[in-house]
């Protein structure tokens, strides 16, 4: 009788024991990538001064999609109006991310890249000093874009919220 006993007591200490690991908090939130929660595209003011002086100040559209599950790529759109005149849409690649809170940051020094233009040349152009800061549904972007023969940088800064 004894053993049938400890054997009962031992049963159930097992079951009291394997339903408290069991009962682990499942509820918790998915971890979502710092890239998947900035993806998208943002929608704001964009002014771009060249040697100091503003040369547009307008609406624009700024793309940002994943590349990894700690960086994403910056789609830029198209400046200056049409025809051979204009900056076609360009990208810059890799920007990582860093998260504190509910703020998401990207610095980048430099990103080299090449553009078809309207009439179907390439051209090269440089992105450098880009700083991106996400908090909640708005977007900050500054950077200086340095397009094929000009002969000075465009400094850009951008300002949008998430459509």
């Amino acid at each position: 009788m004894k053993i049938k006993s400890f054997l009962t007591v031992v049963a159930a200490a097992v079951a009291i024991v394997l339903g408290m690991c069991s009962c682990g908090d499942d509820d918790d939130d998915p971890v979502v990538a710092v890239a998947e929660q900035v993806a998208g595209s943002y929608t704001g003011n964009e002014v771009i001064k060249v040697m100091g002086e503003e040369s547009s100040n307008g609406t624009a559209t700024y793309g940002f999609v994943k590349a990894s599950d700690t960086s994403v790529d910056m789609t830029v759109p198209e400046a200056g109006g049409m025809g051979p005149m204009s900056i076609p849409a360009l990208t810059v690649k890799n920007i990582p991310l860093t998260q504190s809170d509910n703020t998401v940051t990207g610095r980048l020094a430099s990103y080299a890249g090449t553009v078809k233009t309207a009439n179907g040349d390439e051209k090269a152009y440089t992105i450098s000093d880009v700083t991106v800061i996400f908090k909640e549904t708005a977007v900050a972007a500054t950077f200086s874009l340095k397009y094929g023969n000009m002969p000075f940088e465009m400094v850009t800064t951008f300002s949008g919220t998430k459509k």
